[in-house]
Parts: structure tokens; C-alpha cells; sequence
């Protein structure tokens, strides 16, 4: 843990980022939750976790950054997500490398678009 905080504050004096974010991602439908997902990204590494889901599922796509309804790329967008995967119920997944992503979370597959409302992140 000390190595850990000593890395970070070494990078810091280089000017790189490892701030921590985390994103909280919830979908009710007639008062029942459907969804419970939390994603937290710190240095480059993101933690999916799929807390809860009607359907035993949370799906996960990752947009650029800058792809959003608004933006007049929306269509090369919706080509071109940088990853889409499943997370079951209860798990985790981890994966290193990313960074400047757009989140999209749904309880169904194929359900997520660069026009999903996307919380902004909560510093912990």
C-alpha cells in the first residue's frame, strides 16, 4: 500500500493523472430496481461490477469519449463502441488500458447507445 501511494505521488510530479472515478448506474422500473451497476476507473484500470440485474446480466458498452447524441458523429459512433461485454450477476470484471470512455449500461443486450444518459462521475 505505501509503495502503491509513492508511485502515485512520483507519477504526480510528471503531470499524470490517477485521479479515481466512480460511476453509479441504476435502472428502476415500477419501483423495482432492475439494475445496480458500479464502475470505478483509477489509473487507467476499470472495475465493472455487476451488483444487481433482472435479467442476470449488466451489458457494458464503451464509447469514445466525445460520442454523444449531441455530437454529429453519432453514427460512426454506433459502428464503432471500443468494447461490449456482459458482466453475470454478482461479478466483476477488470480490465487495464482504458481511459476517456463514455459508459452505457443496460439490463439488455444490444439496448446501450451513445445517447444513454451518463451520470457524471462521484469522487471517492
Amino acid at each position: 500500500m505505501k509503495f502503491q501511494a509513492l508511485l502515485y505521488f512520483v507519477l504526480s510530479l510528471f503531470g499524470c493523472d490517477v485521479g479515481k472515478s466512480t460511476f453509479v448506474d441504476r435502472i428502476v422500473h415500477d419501483g423495482a430496481t432492475s439494475l445496480d451497476s458500479r464502475t470505478v476507473v483509477e489509473a487507467g484500470v476499470a472495475r465493472f461490477e455487476c451488483l444487481s440485474s433482472a435479467s442476470g446480466q449488466c451489458y457494458y458498452t464503451l464509447f469514445p469519449r466525445d460520442c454523444s447524441a449531441s455530437n454529429n458523429k453519432v453514427a460512426g459512433c454506433l459502428a464503432k463502441p471500443i468494447r461490449q461485454f456482459a458482466v453475470a450477476d454478482g461479478d466483476t470484471r477488470q480490465i487495464a488500458g482504458l481511459r476517456d470512455f463514455r459508459l452505457c449500461v443496460s439490463d439488455e443486450n444490444g439496448a446501450a447507445a451513445p445517447g444513454c444518459p451518463v451520470p457524471e462521475p462521484t469522487a471517492r
